[in-house]
């Protein structure tokens, strides 16, 4: 396999089959967006400049045209045998497509950048062995759940201070961002054993340093596969004995293609960790569907007397979410809440990876289910031993420790999230059916209505219970007096439960008026984690009871 810039004569004098039909101007990547060097007229609709062979080039509208600034639109030639690594050929309008590879192309989704940033100020964002030569420079991949990211500079030069990526993002100059791997989408000419690539896929290089990078790095760049947790399982010992949190399992099983089973209480986030390891992830909430709406209906053609069934929708959804080839999750809610003939359909469907006995499940499709215990749901009924066999089956437990890392990401009030640190027992309290309660979800409910009426806390009552309510008021009224901090060795922090460093990180936070440098300095003792939330719960609160 040999990658090339295209020819003059393969766009404009004798075009390759595929520009016949889509023409020859070239879509940019986020890649290339954020990385081009834009004097106005290079980029138009997001379609760019591009190298072809010699001094030639295509402008931005596909015509013949000498650019100054230019993106690589890269080809590839074939050799015998090269056929096999291709993937997921489609044809459209007489276009033959096929995937192979994987490059940085697209702007990481809103909801997963905050996470990304901030694991990366921590240093949990874990770095595999992959890299890409981002202008020149290699840049290293990181993961991020199930998705591989690289961090990328944008920039310095465009006309009005910031760049528009495909979303919508409006991205500062010199800024940087994390654009996620993709699998690569390119023409394919069988006859001359020619790939040509959808788009435009990487900018700021010259001519020559592009050519240099074509011949050298590009196709062991776009092939190379992560083997470090390979390699790592390899390394030392035969085996390995490790502690994981729940994502991080839960993580692995999808990884390895086992449908995993996630139990915990009403409030536990089981569909919030779902959603956080795919957040496009299709939610079938099973306490609301039949076996007919799970498998399809059979409806009676009178034309040609003939009984047809219908794909039902949501398989429908999940084969459009899985074309961008990437793992995808199918979530199972509530399934002990579903009829027992609903959970023979869905064991059918885990078993087989097939719906109604003929219309398979995406093969980058993963399963999850999720559902409450019978001691919690009246309604609940315990899964058939069958099909509570075909899970891995992971326990959530809540508690505060574990719930404080997912609060300071989701940007929970910073008083929700001091009583809990101090009075734990409060997390969750008894349902009555008379009153409000509290678990995790409700205590997510009570953020938001004390952000959004400037921290009254009256009107936390009806979600928490009355109780509750009361002990959060004395709470905070007993501590507005704290403004001493306790002498704490280094030796005496280390021992500390994640908890108590919670409490100590509050206990800074009243005494940050009048010893703004020494609480500062305790923050920073007890860890980066605990400093960071010092200052972040700092900075929002401004209302005092």
């Amino acid at each position: 396999m040999k990658s090339i810039f295209l020819s003059h004569k393969q766009v404009f004098t004798n075009p390759f089959p595929a520009f016949r039909s889509v023409g020859a101007a070239a879509k940019a990547s986020d890649l290339v967006l954020a990385t081009i060097p834009d004097d106005g007229f290079t980029v138009s609709d997001s379609y760019v400049n591009y190298y072809l062979s010699g001094e030639d080039c295509a402008d931005r509208f596909g015509r013949d045209n000498i650019c100054s600034i230019c993106a690589v639109r890269p080809a590839l030639l074939l050799e015998p045998g090269d056929e096999k690594l291709l993937s997921h050929a489609r044809e459209v309008n007489n276009i033959l497509t096929v995937e192979l590879g994987s490059y940085p192309s697209v702007i990481l989704e809103t909801s997963m950048r905050d996470m990304a940033e901030k694991q990366l100020r921590d240093g949990t964002l874990r770095k595999t062995n992959l890299s890409y030569t981002i202008c020149g420079e290699k840049r290293p991949v990181y993961r991020l759940g199930a998705k591989e990211i690289v961090r990328v500079p944008v920039s310095e030069e465009t006309v009005y201070g910031y760049v528009q990526l495909s979303d919508g993002t409006a991205v500062n100059a010199s800024e940087e961002i994390f654009l996620e791997v993709k699998p690569v989408r390119w023409y394919y000419d069988e006859a001359n054993r020619l790939l040509v690539s959808g788009r435009a896929m990487f900018a700021g290089l010259g001519r020559e340093e592009a050519a240099d990078y074509l011949a050298e790095d590009f196709i062991r760049e776009l092939l190379a596969e992560d083997d470090s947790e390979v390699a790592a399982a390899g390394e030392g010992a035969p085996f390995r004995v490790e502690e994981h949190d729940e994502l991080e399992m839960i993580r692995a099983y999808i990884k390895a293609d086992i449908p995993v089973f996630i139990h915990g209480l009403t409030g536990d986030g089981k569909s919030d960790r779902v959603r956080e390891i795919d957040p496009q992830a299709l939610d079938i909430e099973l306490v609301n569907e039949t076996p007919e709406t799970i498998n399809g209906r059979a409806v009676y053609n009178e034309s040609s007397d003939e009984i047809i069934d219908i794909k039902p929708v949501w398989l429908v959804k999940l084969e459009r979410l899985c074309e961008d080839g990437e793992l995808h999750i199918l979530f199972f809610d509530e399934l002990t809440n579903a009829t027992k003939q609903t959970q023979a359909v869905i064991f059918k469907i885990v078993l087989e990876r097939f719906v109604n006995n003929r219309w398979p499940l995406p093969e980058n499709a993963r399963i999850v289910a999720a559902g409450n215990d019978r001691a919690e749901s009246s309604v609940a009924h315990d899964l058939a031993e069958p099909l509570f066999g075909r899970f891995a089956h992971i326990y959530i437990r809540t508690t505060v420790e574990n719930w404080m890392p997912w609060a300071v990401r989701k940007r929970i009030n910073p008083y929700v999230m001091e009583f809990l640190a101090n009075n734990d027992l409060y997390l969750r309290t008894a349902y009555t059916g008379t009153e409000g309660y509290a678990d995790p979800r409700r205590w997510e409910m009570a953020s938001k209505i004390l952000d959004s009426s400037g921290n009254d806390f009256s009107l936390i009552e009806p979600i928490v219970g009355r109780e509750t309510a009361e002990a959060f008021i004395r709470f905070f009224r007993a501590q507005e007096e704290m403004a001493d901090l306790a002498k704490y060795t280094d030796e005496e922090i280390s021992r500390m439960t994640v908890a108590r460093k919670y409490q100590i990180a509050q206990q800074c936070l009243y005494a940050a008026s009048a010893k703004p440098a020494e609480a500062e300095e305790l923050a920073e003792r007890l860890g980066a984690e605990f400093a960071a939330w010092f200052r972040y719960v700092l900075e929002r609160k401004h209302t005092k009871i």
